[in-house]
């Protein structure tokens, strides 16, 4: 989980804390506030997902990068004796 993530998730949950309170005061502004801050966590968190998972696919495709040297490196080796 990175930094944009946490921050999403924060900025989600406070947005949906300050809406609800908006609702329950019958304040739409704050209401409207809260509701733009969850969207905005909801994207922060879907490019940290997004980020993770680009991480995610590049580790796995160097460590997949390092299995294939390895077994032509054994190849390579068996074949010259």
């Amino acid at each position: 989980m990175n930094k944009d993530t946490v921050k999403g998730t924060i900025d989600d949950a406070a947005g949906g804390a300050k809406r609800k309170v908006g609702e329950w005061t019958g304040d739409t502004q704050t209401q409207a506030e809260g509701a733009a801050q969850q969207v905005k966590g909801k994207v922060e968190k879907a490019w940290g997902n997004t980020k993770d998972a680009v991480h995610d696919m590049k580790k796995k495709g160097d460590e997949n990068a390092q299995e294939e040297t390895r077994q032509e490196d054994l190849e390579h080796s068996g074949s010259r004796h």
